[in-house]
């Protein structure tokens, strides 16, 4: 899905369109891999960052992606390397994983990553399945682009599935295209498979700068539709419990 397709599914959802009638596509697999570091003489962020640097290509070259990797900038429990990758589905998540650890310059990666001892203080996994009206990531444009963005991601940790089922049916009905009229860049929106904080929903924003992300939020909160969303959803429109990160992303990082 292309950033114009994301953006028409979105403003189709909000004027009340059929979801048959919006742009629909095999809903992609989002492996979530965070690297919870500690500052010191093991180099562990240097270490990682080349790593994940080599991990990239490798995988897009299996069939993977994109591939996502960040720096906690604003985050509970820092510092962190996060890394996302992208697959098709599950199939295709273990094709790529069989092709990848047969790579002997993946190998050669892993080994000179451990080489001087574990790379990192723990290491959490959390898989997403993405949402069916938004089923791809998609990085923003980056033509002309000379400074990095920000990127927020959200979880919301809700009561049961079936408060997850309806709080994906807010995002895709209204809520992400109050998003994109605001001027934020919808990333992805998945929900969580397996990992902490489930049942739980995840999705990612990207902005220019902390400053935009503010305009923006302010913009969005101002949008006359939050108001019906919030009468035809009110056991979603708010969450038990709500988690921000802000994120730099890596030189070599798909999104950025």
């Amino acid at each position: 899905m292309t950033r114009r397709t994301l953006i028409a599914a979105s403003t189709a959802a909000a004027v009340g369109a059929p979801a048959a009638e919006q742009p629909q596509s095999q809903r992609s697999l989002y492996e979530v891999r965070i690297f919870r570091l500690r500052n010191g003489a093991e180099n562990q962020r240097q270490r990682t960052v080349a790593f994940l640097r080599a991990y990239a290509p490798l995988v897009k070259l299996a069939g993977a992606g994109p591939v996502a990797a960040f720096s906690s900038l604003i985050a509970e429990d820092t510092p962190y390397l996060l890394a996302m990758t992208a697959f098709k589905g599950y199939a295709d998540m273990e094709a790529c994983q069989t092709k990848l650890h047969a790579n002997p310059d993946y190998l050669k990666a892993r080994a000179a990553w451990y080489s001087a001892g574990r790379p990192y203080e723990r290491e959490e996994v959390r898989l997403l399945a993405a949402f069916p009206g938004f089923p791809v990531m998609t990085p923003p444009p980056t033509e002309g682009r000379k400074a990095s963005r920000v990127f927020e991601m959200r979880t919301y940790e809700l009561e049961s599935a079936a408060a997850v089922e309806r709080k994906i049916k807010m995002f895709e009905v209204g809520e992400t295209a109050i998003f994109v009229r605001a001027g934020m860049l919808p990333v992805f929106f998945g929900e969580t498979v397996f990992g902490p904080n489930a049942p739980s929903v995840v999705y990612m924003l990207g902005f220019d700068d902390l400053a935009a992300r503010e305009s923006t939020g302010r913009i969005s909160g101002a949008d006359p539709e939050w108001k019906k969303l919030g009468e035809q959803f009110p056991d979603v429109a708010t969450v038990p419990k709500l988690s921000i990160s802000f994120l730099s992303p890596l030189a070599f990082s798909d999104v950025r």
